[in-house]
C-alpha cells in the first residue's frame, strides 16, 4: 500500500507543480498583454500623437499578446486537470456535509466519502472519454483557433493526457482511502470496546 500512495502522491505532485508553472505563465503572459495593449492605446491617442510624437512612435510599439485569450482558455482547461489529482489524493474536493456531520456516524461519513470518491473516479474516466471523442473530432475537421490558427485538438489531446493520469491518480487515491479504513476498523476491532 505504501508503494501505491507513494506513486501516486509522486504523480500528483508533479502534476500539480507543472499546473502551478502553467497558470505562473498564464499571469505573466497576461500581464504583459495588458501592459502591451495599454502602452499601444495611450501611444496612438491624438494628443499623444501631436505633442510627443516620439514617444508616441516608441508606445506603439508595443502590442497585446496575439491570442492571448485563446491561450489562457486552452491553458486554463488543462491546468484544471494537473490539479484534479492532487486535490482528490486529499480528499480537498468542496463538500456539504451540514446534516451528514449530524445524521451519520464516523463511519457512515467515511462510507459516503468513498461513494463519493468512486463517482468522482467514474465521471473523471467518463469526461476523459469524452475528451478523447472530441480530439478525435477535432483533428478529422482540422478545427482551428480563430488568431493564432492553431489545430483545437492539441488543446484536447493536453487536456486528455492530463485527464488519463486523474483517473488513475484517483482510483490509486480510492484504494488508498479503502485501506486506510479498512486498517481504522480493524485496529478498532482489536482493541475492543
Amino acid at each position: 500500500m505504501n508503494n501505491i500512495r507513494r506513486i501516486a502522491t509522486s504523480l500528483a505532485k508533479l502534476m500539480a507543480v507543472l499546473g502551478g508553472l502553467l497558470l505562473i505563465f498564464l499571469i505573466v503572459m497576461t500581464c504583459v498583454s495588458i501592459v502591451g495593449r495599454g502602452f499601444n492605446t495611450i501611444g496612438n491617442m491624438s494628443f499623444v500623437k501631436e505633442n510627443m510624437s516620439s514617444i508616441a512612435g516608441f508606445l506603439q510599439q508595443f502590442a497585446p499578446i496575439a491570442g492571448d485569450f485563446e491561450l489562457v482558455e486552452i491553458s486554463m482547461a488543462l491546468a484544471i486537470f494537473l490539479f484534479l489529482p492532487w486535490c482528490q489524493l486529499n480528499r480537498g474536493h468542496a463538500s456539504v456535509d451540514l446534516f451528514t456531520q449530524r445524521l451519520l456516524s464516523g463511519r457512515g461519513n467515511e462510507y459516503l466519502a468513498l461513494i463519493w470518491e468512486v463517482l468522482l473516479v467514474v465521471i473523471t474516466v467518463v469526461i476523459t472519454w469524452r475528451l478523447y471523442a472530441g480530439m478525435r473530432d477535432k483533428m478529422l475537421y482540422n478545427e482551428t483557433t480563430f488568431l493564432l490558427t492553431w489545430p483545437v485538438w492539441w488543446g484536447y489531446a493536453a487536456c486528455f493526457i492530463a485527464g488519463l493520469f486523474a483517473a488513475v491518480v484517483g482510483f490509486m487515491s480510492l484504494i488508498i482511502h479503502w485501506s486506510e479504513r479498512n486498517e481504522t476498523i480493524h485496529s478498532s476491532e482489536q482493541v475492543g470496546p
